[in-house]
């Protein structure tokens, strides 16, 4: 299957040095060149490509605003964020970035991006299967079997807040107790599970997510993160009046304006 993709970078070099990389990648299948960050948005939302790979800084829109907007469509691609500013990175993370490569990028470091974003594709595909296959079950009756019994085992045995999170691996369902993902991550129509050097994939919203979690071990501290607070080590001011969190393993994640508050009274509570 090809992956469908798009390049955004104001530099005619630059965008020529991706296309050459892509043309090494047999099933990168470029379907658009962008030069600023409103075009890019407006081919995103015509031709809904897999793929985009995309500079931090263009004119009109930069990188980081193409990625908002297109995170509020039906099915954004996965982005590859191109910058030559390494301080850029963590700002690519928290719109949830897929990757980042830095410029001049090289052919490894693409390669390597390219693979992620196969991986990453493939399972969306496999959890978009078993959805379609639950409502299938529900359809003939049949949800209090399969579908049934990945809801009431994720219910734990309380029937009250989370506790084991469902993953679907092709035809296999595997579980994950909630107290072991370090932070929730979304991505588009999906919820990113880092569970150590891991991290699995689940079709969820934050939204839905967030409402089953338990509230004494997890709050949310951006529209695309949840954290679990047992992981949380030390918080450092950042730009513009947020705050990052630094996690036991050194992972850092940002804490908007909008949730710090909610943050700060998880925090208070003195039970983690």
């Amino acid at each position: 299957m090809p992956i469908h993709t798009l390049i955004a970078d104001d530099e005619p070099a630059a965008r020529h040095r991706l296309r050459r990389l892509a043309r090494q990648e047999p099933d990168l299948d470029i379907i658009a060149e962008c030069a600023d960050g409103a075009t890019a948005v407006e081919q995103i939302r015509a031709l809904q490509p897999e793929l985009a790979i995309v500079d931090v800084h263009m004119p009109r829109l930069d990188g980081l605003a193409v990625a908002e907007a297109a995170h509020a469509l039906e099915s954004p691609p996965l982005f590859i964020f191109v910058t030559a500013f390494a301080e850029h990175a963590m700002k690519a993370f928290r719109v949830a970035a897929l990757d980042y490569l830095l410029k001049p990028v090289e052919p490894e470091q693409f390669a390597r991006a390219i693979q992620r974003a196969r991986t990453t594709l493939a399972q969306q595909s496999s959890a978009a299967m078993g959805d379609k296959l639950s409502a299938l079950l529900a359809e003939l009756g049949r949800d209090g079997g399969a579908a049934g019994a990945v809801r009431a085992a994720a219910a734990g045995a309380t029937g009250g807040f989370l506790e084991r999170i469902p993953v679907r691996h092709d035809d296999r369902v595997t579980y994950v107790r909630s107290r072991d993902v370090d932070y929730f991550e979304a991505t588009g129509n999906y919820v990113r599970l880092h569970v150590g050097k891991q991290v699995l994939q689940v079709r969820q919203t934050m939204a839905a997510l967030e409402h089953e979690l338990d509230p004494d071990q997890f709050v949310r501290i951006h529209r695309q993160t949840i954290v679990n607070l047992d992981r949380v080590r030390e918080v450092q001011p950042w730009f513009a009046g947020d705050f990052i969190v630094l996690l036991q393993d050194g992972t850092d994640l940002r804490i908007s304006r909008t949730y710090r508050e909610k943050f700060d009274a998880a925090m208070s509570r003195g039970r983690r």
